[in-house]
């Protein structure tokens, strides 16, 4: 059957009206958890939570054991902003598996599975036990047999209507109820009731008392342990719970408990022992704990061991979840889910909360779902699901399909193009359509052909390289899918490259004098124009730098730079840059500055005495001219300043890195410092040499007696 057109383009105006408004699909902001209600409670209700997001607003539905619960048949039935109210829930009725179910316009979504469950403590049947006998010293057990009950249990024992305590001769196991007695004594003997509570409704009930006496024909002897309180020989821990083992003995004399790994790994310090070493707690269970563990109990008589297999299982837990795919008619769709677990979680996948199977265009395997050339009807929410044996969970997603024919209302081409002789140029064709249109390209009235320099891209752009002045037109993209054809019409104008005609040129120069660095080009002169020049890599600021740089040439096509009084620190790369709309180029200049030598370095004294001194000192930099001479000054305590000294050479050339100070006065401090010249001037001097005291003046002459 051909679907009306009104009906085809119905979904992309919800699409349009989704990015708008931000239209979406069901989401759950909290899904309903397992409920155990007591059965005598007052509040004669329950509720099972569900909050689901969506716009518009999701219609919410809940089914149990998978049929859809009839609100408007059984009045005890309430939805609640979503979750369910049940009024007088009844256990026949009402307990089972119930699943929240949320649609809109874009799908449905189905929440977790909880179940409900009634909590209830009946009273014990009998009403009286038969009375027990034991001899002295024979190990003893007393049965509980609790009556029946929905919700976890505890237990406890009373003795002669008190409470009864428990250490390492007495035990209550809390997975049967049971009373153990290792070895029965004369204090002993009396009437025992088994009291059982239910954790979750705090009812509390009393056994029919049990009467313990002791037999006339004697003692018992010695004899060694007896397990009779033993954990499954495997236990399943959930990851972070707590794994609990119970152990208990028989015998004379009373044995003790030791618990131990049977691979010799010591036992967690995490783990706890109470009741006389009688059970063994491991909380916060991970896969490290696991493995297989032993009860020892021990007496002068002889020991026995339990062992038991402690289990590790997680349930599954995401890894990577699905995300909302929004997509084009006819193209493809890659879902992948990941979860972690013991036992390695399964997957399957819903469509709107049904099941979803492979076939044809859909293919399913494990975590992933790759759906082919997708069509308006696979749009909907899905769902990843992943289990084991130990729980579920979901992940949804919402698959939107776009199908409307080529609009260029919100992306028309570019009014005017501008591009250079030789150049290259793109001019971009982006309409909204889906599926992707096919593109064709028009110069006035004629189809534009691909050819080496003209080429027409995947997604609609027309290249053009190494533009000609016959490039220049009207150019129109035309857009066609199976939904209809759009075009849109833009510009292009090819304006003359700029180039440089007289570019600056290197130069080399003194401190102190000033020249113009040239940069004047030929360039189209309906096109703005802008020079830039940069130093070193850095624009230079005019503003700032004005006391050395100016802008000079007083025409559109020049932008000569002036470098007044240059100094040593204006040497380098200078760099003129040309923009215009169409293009930009440089042209680059390196100046040299020569100067005044820098100063000398690390003066030092290497001997002195009482009137000599032997320097040494390192060239500074020459800046371009060489050294010709180096003369040395000193200064001490007593003199004006710095002044210059006599040396050996007299004249130091600039080759020349030593030199011995002659003509020194003895027992003064002094200290040295070096100055350079070379054709331009002199240059700054070195820093001071450390200060040095010249040795005491020697005697001379020879002394006659």
């Amino acid at each position: 059957m051909r679907l009306p057109w009104e009906l085809l383009v119905l979904p992309s105006f919800a699409v349009c009206l989704a990015e708008d408004y931000a239209l979406h699909g069901p989401v759950f902001v909290q899904e309903p958890s397992h409920v155990m209600f007591p059965l005598d409670s007052e509040e004669k209700k329950v509720k099972l939570n569900c909050d689901v997001t969506g716009n518009p607003k999701p219609h919410i539905r809940w089914k149990l054991n998978g049929t859809e619960v009839d609100i408007g048949v059984d009045f005890r039935y309430r939805v609640v902003e979503g979750s369910l109210l049940i009024k007088n829930p009844n256990e026949t009725q009402d307990a089972g598996t119930y699943q929240c179910v949320a649609t809109n316009a874009f799908g449905t979504v189905v929440s977790r599975a909880a179940r409900l469950q009634f909590a209830y403590l009946e009273n014990f049947k009998t009403r009286a036990r038969s009375t027990v006998s034991a001899r002295q010293g024979q190990g003893m057990v007393l049965l509980c047999g609790p009556p029946a009950h929905s919700g976890d249990l505890s237990y406890a024992w009373l003795f002669n209507e008190a409470p009864s305590y428990q250490d390492s001769r007495r035990f209550v196991s809390q997975e049967t109820g049971n009373l153990y007695i290792a070895k029965v004594e004369k204090s002993d003997v009396g009437n025992y009731t088994c009291v059982v509570t239910n954790a979750v409704t705090n009812h509390q009930v009393l056994g029919p008392p049990t009467p313990l006496i002791l037999r006339n024909d004697g003692v018992m002897g010695e004899y060694e342990p007896k397990i009779e309180v033993q954990f499954p020989e495997t236990v399943s821990t959930a990851k972070g719970g707590t794994a609990r083992l119970e152990c208990f003995a028989l015998g004379n004399p009373v044995p003790t408990i030791i618990w131990r790994r049977a691979d010799g790994k010591p036992i967690a310090r995490k783990a706890r022992r109470h009741k006389s070493n009688g059970i063994l707690e491991i909380p916060n269970f991970q896969q490290e704990d696991a493995g297989v563990y032993e009860c020892v109990a021990e007496n002068s008589r002889g020991r026995n061991v339990a062992r038991g297999q402690l289990t590790f299982y997680a349930q599954p837990s995401w890894i990577q979840k699905i995300n909302d795919v929004h997509v084009a008619i006819e193209e493809n769709v890659f879902w992948e889910c990941k979860a972690s677990g013991r036992p390695r979680p399964t997957y399957r996948w819903l469509k709107n909360g049904e099941p979803l199977s492979t076939q044809d265009r859909i293919q399913i395997e494990q975590g992933t779902l790759n759906i082919t050339a997708v069509g308006l009807a696979d749009a909907g929410m899905y769902q990843c699901v992943a289990e084991n044996r130990h729980g579920l969970i979901f992940s949804s997603a919402e698959l939107s399909v776009e199908a409307v024919g080529p609009d260029f209302s919100r992306t028309l081409l570019k009014k005017v193009t501008l591009v250079k002789v030789g150049g290259d140029v793109v001019i971009e064709c982006k309409p909204k359509a889906s599926p992707k249109p096919v593109y064709t390209w028009k110069k006035g009235r004629d189809r534009v052909r691909e050819s080496e320099r003209i080429t027409i891209s995947e997604d609609g752009s027309l290249r053009i390289v190494n533009v000609t002045k016959s490039d220049a037109g009207s150019y129109t993209c035309v857009a066609t899918n199976h939904f209809g054809t759009a075009s849109s019409t833009g510009n292009l104008v090819v304006k003359d490259a700029t180039r440089v005609m007289v570019p600056p040129s290197s130069m080399d120069v003194t401190v102190g004098e000033s020249i113009v660095l040239t940069c004047q080009v030929t360039h189209d002169h309906s096109l703005d124009i802008v020079f830039t020049w940069s130093f070193n890599g850095h624009l230079i600021d005019f503003d700032k730098d004005g006391d050395h740089f100016e802008r000079v040439g007083g025409q559109d096509s020049a932008g000569d730079l002036m470098i007044r009084n240059i100094q040593l620190k204006h040497a380098g790369k200078y760099v003129c840059t040309v923009r215009t709309s169409v293009d930009r180029l440089s042209a680059t200049a390196d100046l040299i500055v020569r100067g005044p030598p820098g100063p000398p370095e690390a003066v030092t004294i290497d001997e002195i005495t009482d009137t000599t001194a032997q320097l040494s000192w390192r060239p500074g930099p020459n800046n371009h001219s060489p050294v010709t001479m180096y003369v040395i000054q000193a200064r001490t305590p007593f003199s004006v300043g710095w002044q210059a000294v006599s040396t050996v050479p007299e004249l130091i050339d600039g080759r020349t890195f030593t030199a011995t100070v002659v003509g020194l006065n003895p027992w003064v401090e002094y200290e040295f410092r070096t100055v350079a010249a070379n054709a331009i001037g002199i240059g700054e001097p070195s820093r001071p040499s450390e200060k040095r005291r010249t040795e005491e003046a020697q005697k001379s002459g020879a002394q006659t007696g």
